[in-house]
């Protein structure tokens, strides 16, 4: 036998339909059939995923790709923390489990997933645990290496899963929790669907400039929520609607500055929350059960609402409650900056804060009281420092607790940027943490006073028109609640209010007018945005500028220009002028052609006297028609102060085109519409 009867040979008992075909055909090999080759094995590759708790339902959401990379060269190493989400989370690979690194949140649990499965019913695929998992991949591997499919896995808890083929896995339940679970017979012989690796099952995963967040930021934005718990209509908390802003911020940079950021010309804008609310109403202040003891028993959940929503207002307004929250934004907004500059110590950007509602009020007051200190004179560090902490604390009675500061460094520089946070967390009681606030306040204001005189003179319009004790006007005189205002620990570049309450409140207190040349002693800029129809907002300019009545800059579309509705209203509102403006012409030439003598003109002048005419009327009509636009063009230039360095404050949002049907119907949705 030659060697090629041989392989014939050989061949024929491997798969007979060989010696069918002509071997000189070309198209032979294309006639086999593929499906009966079993493939090679290869390794499922792993993505990792976190699991978010709501309405006591678990679900899963994949990270993003260069998140599950880094997770995955973690992986079989030791206790390790990677930064994720933008480095505002870390995952403890031994542990399995995802910690919010700038605000409280419970941990999440992570998993590496390969295997996923989902119910007749379920609308999404849900990953296996890793060790069953394992077991699923070790099954398939010998499947596919033998190729003997229809293999059938038990497991311990009485599951089972059959692999029929590669692409048909099913997972049965156990006789005990299908009588259980199962609403009818006919469900109880319903398995799991099975399916291996994250690319064949339907789930979106966060890929791309518009989903992706670039490594460099450029600015860093805290974000200040107003009244309640929580900040829109779908009762999301300030951390929830936070990460909806920052996602249209990223959608927005990759529509509008793609080609900058794949440069590496524009990094990213990070917003980081600032939550008071959970301070003012936690066992702190035991505020809660105060109130609860005298609430009615009546309308039980409107009364809970307004005691957990409107009631901040009054907290605002009495100096008690007031310290608190104003000491509560501070110390967050300076762990947050601290935290993230210890985290990303490269970083040197800007940093802006936004204020919505009544935290942008919350956030006036406090830049309004904060101290540059590149303008305080160098005599009050001095005169700081010329008292020991030793003698101060003597003079105060207070020795006891001078190896308690001494043993964190802290000398009287640095204890005239403490808070009232920060000397309770070294132990110190409230009355002596007041008696050493009191006294540092009252060392720099009589320092201030003798060294800046004629200045709150020259800012006093008019003495407090309250009689209230716990009141009084500053330098800016804005009548705010006289408590001590804490130092940030960095200068905003930026101040933005949105749906802000600022001038109701301003004018309530009992100030008509905002000096020109007043501006924030560390804030640069300063921006007041405001849907049309928010019934919160108020406007800022008028109480700067009063003589002159100017509409709101308007704020255009990401698109580009105005909406649809607004651009035919303005050309109707065009059309309508020139109209009327028209109409208006030719009744005045219609007039003087009446009473115009022209009988005792001679005949030759007759023409004449109407063709002299018709220039002036043209000249009438035209400026009739260009009236408009000649004044909007020929209008001066208003000086807005200094509050904004000069430039224009209010700005106003485009409403949709829904919106404008009914302004009442959306009212309370345009207060909440900057999430």
């Amino acid at each position: 036998m030659s060697s090629s009867e041989g392989d014939r040979g050989g061949l024929s008992q491997i798969s007979p339909v060989l010696d069918e075909v002509s071997p000189s055909s070309a198209s032979s090999f294309e006639m086999l059939d593929m499906e009966s080759v079993p493939p090679p094995y290869q390794e499922v590759q792993p993505h990792w995923f976190f699991c978010r708790q709501a309405d006591d339902s678990e679900f899963w959401h994949p990270f993003s790709r260069e998140d599950s990379d880094k997770l995955e060269n973690a992986f079989n190493t030791e206790d390790i923390v990677v930064a994720v989400e933008g480095e505002r989370y870390d995952v403890h690979i031994k542990e399995r489990m995802r910690f919010a690194v700038y605000w409280e949140h419970p941990p999440a649990e992570v998993r590496r997933c390969t295997w996923f499965y989902k119910g007749d019913k379920d609308t999404r695929f849900f990953p296996y645990s890793e060790e069953f998992s394992k077991r699923l991949e070790e099954a398939y591997m010998i499947a596919v290496t033998l190729d003997e499919w229809k293999r059938k896995l038990d497991f311990p808890t009485g599951e089972t899963v059959i692999l029929h083929n590669p692409k048909l896995i099913m997972h049965y339940q156990p006789i005990g929790l299908q009588d259980e679970w199962a609403s009818s017979p006919s469900d109880q012989l319903r398995p799991c669907t099975v399916k291996r690796g994250v690319e064949s099952i339907s789930v979106e995963i966060p890929e791309g400039q518009t989903h992706c967040e670039p490594e460099k930021v450029d600015h860093l934005v805290f974000m200040v929520h107003g009244i309640g718990p929580a900040c829109d209509l779908r009762f999301r908390s300030i951390v929830q609607c936070v990460n909806d802003f920052r996602s249209v911020s990223l959608s927005l940079l990759a529509s509008h500055y793609r080609r900058s950021q794949q440069e590496g010309h524009v990094g990213r804008v990070e917003f980081l929350p600032v939550n008071w609310h959970s301070a003012l109403h936690g066992d702190a202040t035991g505020v809660d059960e105060d109130i609860q003891r005298i609430t009615l028993p009546s309308i039980s959940r409107l009364r809970h609402f307004t005691n957990d929503t409107l009631l901040d207002l009054f907290f605002y307004n009495s100096p008690t409650y007031c310290q608190t929250i104003v000491d509560t934004v501070a110390s967050e907004v300076n762990r947050l900056h601290a935290l993230f500059k210890q985290r990303r110590p490269e970083f040197d950007g800007k940093v802006s804060v936004i204020g919505h509602s009544l935290g942008s009020l919350i956030l006036f007051d406090l830049l309004t009281n904060q101290r540059n200190r590149s303008r305080v004179p160098s005599g009050e560090h001095s005169a700081l420092n010329s008292d020991t902490l030793e003698q101060m604390l003597t003079k105060l009675d207070l020795q006891q607790y001078l190896q308690t500061l001494l043993a964190e460094n802290v000398d009287m520089e640095s204890l005239a940027l403490c808070q009232d946070s920060d000397l309770r967390n070294l132990g110190i009681p409230l009355g002596p943490r007041k008696k050493i606030l009191h006294y540092i306040r009252k060392k720099s204001e009589g320092i201030q006073s003798s060294e800046l005189p004629g200045q709150e003179s020259s800012l006093h319009n008019k003495p407090s028109t309250t009689g209230a004790v716990d009141y009084e006007y500053f330098d800016v005189g804005i009548g705010q609640v006289c408590i001590d205002y804490p130092q940030l620990a960095f200068y905003p570049e930026t101040f933005f209010a949105f749906g802000s309450p600022i001038g109701m409140f301003l004018t309530v207190r009992g100030l008509k007018r905002i000096d020109p040349n007043y501006s924030f002693p560390t804030c640069k800029s300063f921006y007041n945005i405001y849907h049309p129809y928010d019934p919160v907002a108020y406007r800022i300019e008028p109480m700067i500028v009063s003589e002159v009545d100017l509409e709101p800059m308007l704020i255009p579309h990401h698109k580009g220009r105005k909406r649809m509705h607004l651009e035919l209203k303005d050309s109707i509102t065009r059309m309508s002028m020139d109209l009327r403006n028209n109409v208006l012409g030719s009744l005045r030439t219609a007039w003087q052609s009446f009473t115009r003598p022209v009988a005792a003109l001679p005949p030759a002048e007759e023409g004449e006297a109407t063709n002299d005419t018709t220039p002036q009327e043209d000249q009438v009509c035209t400026e009739a028609e260009c009236s408009v636009s000649a004044e909007q063009a020929e209008q001066p230039e208003i000086e807005m102060g200094m509050l904004n360095g000069g430039r224009r404050i209010d700005y106003v949002l485009q409403e949709k085109p829904i919106e404008s049907f009914n302004e009442y119907l959306f009212a309370i949705q345009s207060h909440l519409c900057y999430w």
